[in-house]
């Protein structure tokens, strides 16, 4: 495993039961990681992607989503996504009342970059479940 993926997967999988991974690309190491410790993991992405048989995927545009690919999420996570994407991942789990957690290219961080956990790696919660709309990161 990458370093990243391997320690936002371990992270993801020990604090979470069904989580997705927005943005998959053809990159599932995090969600590898996951899937090995017993989680139910799904993932996203706008293109298609060459993904393992055990990992379901759905084609799906975070800014115009498909609820049906999230439902029952208790996390969406991203690892390096475009700074654009982050507002509608924020929408997407205020919506869903889902954590919200994204792994930044080095120092990168949208607005004033959420609650920050270090798993081996920073990672940023830009919306957690039960929280107060007007508290989160717009």
């Amino acid at each position: 495993y990458k370093h990243i993926e391997h320690c936002c997967g371990a992270f993801i999988a020990s604090h979470y039961k069904n989580p997705v991974e927005v943005g998959v690309g053809d990159n599932p190491d995090a969600a590898q990681c996951v899937h090995e410790a017993g989680c139910r993991i799904r993932a996203t992405d706008i293109r298609a992607c060459r993904l393992p048989d055990w990992l379901p995927f759905a084609r799906d545009d975070i800014f115009s989503p498909d609820l049906s690919c999230y439902t029952g999420a208790d996390v969406m996570y991203a690892l390096r996504p475009a700074e654009e994407m982050i507002p509608p991942l924020i929408a997407l789990a205020r919506t869903l009342d889902c954590d919200l957690v994204v792994y930044h290219l080095g120092f990168e961080s949208y607005r004033d970059g959420g609650a920050i956990v270090d798993c081996g790696v920073p990672l940023h919660f830009y919306y957690r479940r039960g929280q107060n709309p007007s508290k989160s990161v717009d």
